[in-house]
């Protein structure tokens, strides 16, 4: 697969460029989760520490949502007819470092939609070990891009992600999803007795 520098913007690209949507069965089962990404910790991925950098992870979960667009039916076609998808929220989890040259698999759940937003859940998991690498959670929404707001999906469309949503939904919801970035704090007094005098 060819690679481009993420840390250069004028070489930014995804992974899925150029690539088409397949045809979509409505009739077909739908795995939960999806598993429609995999690659490999690239070299300009890396920084000082000698681990995936963390705004390589973005990229990373940004490539296996590009997998996921050309799964239910948006590509670069789509794109030129004048829609696409943003992203308006991303809250990622790292839980452990992984280096250059390590394999990573990518799992996708639709959480849920509406006719304008998708709310997904994306796993990275180094692909020999199977260990959890890190989480990311997502809202997503529909946009016109020559009105510049954002605007309801093709019914087709709507159809394919109902048919995913309906798959998904009957799995636990993860245990990370709807995670609250905060410092856990212990009452006034249980911090006065474990403060350093």
């Amino acid at each position: 697969m060819n690679r481009h520098d993420p840390l250069n913007p004028h070489q930014l690209r995804s992974a899925y460029e150029g690539q088409k949507s397949q045809p979509f069965d409505l009739s077909a089962p739908v795995a939960t989760p999806l598993e429609l990404h995999r690659c490999t910790v690239q070299p300009a991925w890396v920084d000082y520490n000698q681990h995936m950098s963390e705004s390589c992870y973005l990229y990373v979960f940004g490539d296996n949502t590009d997998a996921f667009f050309r799964y239910f039916g948006i590509d670069d076609d789509y794109r030129e007819r004048g829609h696409s998808v943003y992203t308006v929220e991303t809250h990622i989890r790292n839980r452990r470092e992984v280096a250059l040259g390590e394999p990573l698999r990518l799992t996708l759940r639709l959480l849920d939609f509406d006719h304008k937003r998708l709310h997904i859940f994306h796993e990275m998991f180094h692909a020999e070990s199977g260990t959890l690498l890190a989480s990311a959670e997502q809202m997503l929404m529909h946009v016109d891009m020559r009105a510049g707001r954002a605007a309801p999906f093709p019914a087709e469309i709507q159809q394919r992600l109902a048919a995913i949503h309906a798959a998904h939904s009957r799995a636990a919801r993860p245990a990370d999803s709807g995670r609250v970035i905060a410092i856990a704090r212990r009452d006034a007094q249980a911090e006065a007795r474990t403060a350093p005098a």
